[in-house]
């Protein structure tokens, strides 16, 4: 059960946070004892305030990036690395919330990035972690990897300091971060349905529903 004050600081996260956002799930994390918000795929937020960032990745991509001395940071998660479609060609749903268009590489990186700086951060001083890319169906094409080929020349190409990453193997991840500091929380997961994971991803109005394999978390 949530008391007052857990109460007090959701709404002021639900506040504070930018209009893009707002559908954006936001729950009290007990054993953290902070707001987090739960993006889902082909979504992303960004927030100078103490908020941290979760999501779960299959094939997936989540790029992190911040800027510490700014105290801004954010968190994408695209689905596919990229389309050739123009930013007019493609559906932003309503008052720009991510849609279809941040279902794709180019556009997720690109918007985020964007919001980064329009809040105050500095290009030069933008820092990133990459995370997911995952092959979680043998039978499927291996998304992940093309996926985690573009985030890194997508970064490269930006000049863009990759600090660290987990990317690969054959397992859903699920990740924490925090947008002022730059640090991440990674766990692999385990007990997942490969098939829910796989229909998910391709719909990301769906929660991901998971177990967590035993052990510590990992700090990068």
């Amino acid at each position: 059960m949530v008391n007052a004050h857990e109460k007090s600081a959701l709404r002021s996260a639900l506040a504070h946070c930018a209009s893009e956002f707002k559908h954006v799930n936001h729950y009290w994390d007990k054993q953290r004892n902070t707001v987090v918000a739960k993006i889902l795929p082909g979504e992303f937020y960004m927030t100078s305030d103490e908020v941290l960032i979760s999501t779960t990745l299959g094939s997936c991509i989540s790029a992190c990036i911040w800027d510490e001395q700014a105290q801004v940071g954010g968190m994408n998660h695209f689905m596919l690395p990229a389309t050739d479609k123009n930013a007019d060609e493609v559906d932003w749903g309503q008052r720009g919330l991510a849609s279809d268009a941040t279902r794709y590489g180019n556009f997720a990186m690109e918007h985020l990035i964007n919001m980064l700086l329009k809040q105050g951060g500095l290009r030069r001083n933008l820092k990133a972690k990459v995370f997911g890319g995952g092959k979680v169906l043998k039978k499927m094409s291996d998304i992940g990897e093309r996926n985690t080929a573009f985030v890194f020349d997508y970064l490269k190409t930006e000049r863009i300091e990759v600090i660290n990453h987990d990317v690969g193997s054959i397992y859903p991840r699920k990740v924490m971060f925090d947008p002022l500091t730059g640090r991440a929380f990674v766990k692999r997961l385990d007990n997942l349905h490969n098939d829910t994971i796989a229909q998910r991803e391709s719909d990301y109005r769906t929660r991901i529903d998971h177990e967590v394999v035993e052990g510590d978390v990992e700090l990068f």
